[in-house]
């Protein structure tokens, strides 16, 4: 009987570390950052359909299955720390090859008959570029949210990395990031009682 491992592969995504360079006061998963970032990437599609009126192009239950799969590739490859990757053209185009060739093995591990649209969600290529430019939004946010609450716990080590990314975010000149940023991106210093008294 032939068998076929993608989805006990992906599953092991609960056993990468991100932030592999940083002192964490508590570790966190790929899984758990791939939960955020496409609840995060769903939610910046709404903000741009209902809030800022700029998500005319943008799809989000396609975007959120997208950021489901973004970082897959990262089971095979493990986590390679962003000053590693993006430190040249040279390194940051050897990554991409390296993780192109890790999609296209994870999709073999499929039956033949899902290869092919396996395969399109591993790379993102399913998106359009606002959509791409969301899913980068989203996936900045779960880092700046990391480092709010490593910063909460007593912990310094994040404080360049939050500059960093949300210096990263402005960038991006992206509406709906700037709404998160403003009207939902502060409820992350709250605790329970702040985030829920008056509501039930």
């Amino acid at each position: 009987m032939k068998t076929y491992p993608f989805s006990a592969l992906f599953s092991r995504m609960k056993y990468i570390t991100r932030w592999c360079l940083m002192r964490s006061t508590r570790p966190e998963s790929l899984s758990e950052h791939t939960a955020d970032t496409a609840m995060l990437a769903h939610t910046l599609c709404l903000i741009g359909r209902h809030c800022t009126g700029t998500g005319a192009a943008l799809r989000p239950e396609v975007v959120a299955t997208a950021a489901i799969y973004h970082d897959a590739p990262e089971i095979l490859t493990g986590d390679m720390p962003t000053p590693v990757k993006y430190k040249n053209d040279a390194l940051r185009t050897a990554y991409k090859a390296v993780e192109h060739e890790s999609a296209r093995v994870m999709a073999s591990l499929q039956p033949e008959e899902l290869q092919a649209e396996t395969q399109v969600w591993l790379t993102g290529s399913v998106l359009n570029d606002a959509e791409r430019k969301i899913l980068k939004a989203a996936d900045r946010l779960s880092a700046v949210i990391k480092c709010i609450e490593e910063d909460r716990g007593g912990n310094r080590e994040f404080e360049a990395a939050y500059a960093q990314q949300m210096a990263a975010l402005h960038a991006m000149h992206s509406p709906e990031a700037e709404y998160f940023i403003e009207h939902m991106l502060p409820c992350y210093e709250q605790n329970l009682d702040e985030l829920t008294r008056g509501r039930f």
